[in-house]
């Protein structure tokens, strides 16, 4: 924003004295912040019509009222689908600036439509935002257009340009193919209805291998139909593959987008239609070409790898091959040779030391020193004077075998001797 307008230009100061350019710049400011006058719809008749030879227009937009001088770019009216013209009623949408230069103010045009095309317009970019977030417009859901299509089925007026457009490309094209012309209207208000049946008819028939849904240029209004929903399911949900070839280059409608392939013309709808013989063949040529010179690099780089291997020394002394793991072997046989004696060596130790412990532990060591174990004729150990009586025989057990006992007496350690 300019410092003019930041300063307050009517504001009780001391006199100031501003140039035309300033005050023309905070004139702009001031129009520029505004946010309606940015992007706006406007409608109007237009006067005073030139086409430059830049590609500029230049022209006035007039009720009965006002009047306002307007410019639009080549950039812009290139995309008009007709010729403005002295008189005719237009809607544009564009903003406001002013012209420094002359110190007029002037409305900058980016789009125009004939007056009542804006709501066409809008019902077009209201169905195409509709359509394509539920998913009508999705890549993965489109169709491949078969290469060899026997039998083409086409749903487009029988006596307009585009069938004989696309009748003849079909022949001059080389190819063992057919058609099946379902006449439609293509404009007006049976034409959606005849469209969609048309696709659903060919769509019931086991003979058809791809649509072709098409007419020739004209207006927005003419196009229409195909901008209808019921036409854009009823491609969406075709079986069979449908190339779309409405209008001129230039026209874009809501069956292009949903078509499996969008053709600029009803004459390049048949050529995408339709495999020219010449080029297959040329294309059958290029790719035996490239398959053979593939082939042929493949087999000298096997070649080559396999001549390489076998000058290697493995091959000439295959039996080096096995001398490694040969001494490996004996490697690990000697290493497990260790391993087992020196296990042995540790148990026969532990072994040892064990049978001393339990050696020690053993009662026959004791009657080694001199002791003895008495017995009963059941072998069980005697313990005390009390399981013994006189006269009864028992067996002592010594060092080195048995010994049997008659008991004379027996008395306890205490007792008084007799």
């Amino acid at each position: 924003m300019s410092d003019l307008y930041q300063d307050n230009l009517f504001a009780k100061k001391e006199k100031k004295i501003y140039t035309v350019a300033e005050i023309t710049e905070y004139l702009q400011a001031l129009i520029k912040e505004d946010t309606l006058l940015s992007d706006f719809w406007i409608s109007g008749e237009i006067s005073n019509f030139y086409h430059h030879s830049s590609g500029h227009m230049y022209f006035t937009l007039k009720d009965k009222n006002s009047q306002l001088k307007t410019v639009m770019f080549k950039g812009y009216n290139s995309s008009l689908d007709f010729e403005p013209e002295e008189g005719m009623q237009v809607e544009a949408r564009g903003s406001l600036d002013i012209y420094a230069q002359r110190g007029e103010y002037q409305f900058y045009a980016r789009e125009m439509v004939k007056a009542g095309k804006g709501k066409l317009y809008e019902a077009f970019e209201k169905l195409k935002e509709n359509l394509e977030k539920e998913g009508l417009f999705a890549e993965s859901k489109k169709k491949e257009i078969p290469l060899l299509a026997k039998k083409i089925g086409i749903v487009t007026s029988p006596t307009g340009a585009a069938i004989r457009d696309i009748l003849s490309v079909m022949k001059r094209r080389s190819g063992n193919f057919s058609v099946l012309i379902v006449p439609a209207h293509v404009q007006g208000d049976l034409a959606k209805g005849e469209i969609t049946a048309g696709i659903k008819y060919l769509n019931s028939r086991d003979d058809i291998d791809l649509i072709i849904v098409s007419r020739g240029g004209g207006s927005i209004e003419d196009l229409w139909p195909f901008n209808e929903e019921e036409v854009a399911r009823a491609i969406y949900n075709s079986k069979l593959p449908v190339i779309s070839g409405v209008g001129h280059e230039t026209d874009f409608t809501i069956s292009d987008f949903v078509a499996d392939l969008r053709a600029p013309t009803p004459s390049a709808a048949a050529e995408l239609a339709t495999a020219n013989r010449e080029e297959i063949l040329n294309r059958l040529e290029n790719l035996t070409k490239r398959l053979l010179n593939s082939s042929s690099t493949k087999i000298k780089e096997y070649k080559n790898k396999v001549e390489s291997i076998s000058e290697r020394r493995i091959f000439s002394s295959p039996e080096e091959l096995f001398r490694n793991y040969e001494q490996e072997l004996d490697r690990l046989e000697t290493g497990l040779i260790h391993q087992i004696e020196k296990d042995y060596k540790n148990w026969e130790n532990k072994y040892q030391l064990l049978y001393q412990k339990l050696n020690n532990l053993s009662p026959l060591q004791t009657l080694d020193r001199g002791y003895s174990i008495l017995q009963d004729e059941n072998e069980n150990t005697i313990k005390s004077v009390d399981e013994i009586k006189t006269g009864e025989i028992l067996n002592a057990r010594l060092s080195d075998g048995l010994a049997e006992l008659e008991v004379k007496a027996t008395r306890k350690v205490g007792d008084n001797n007799d």
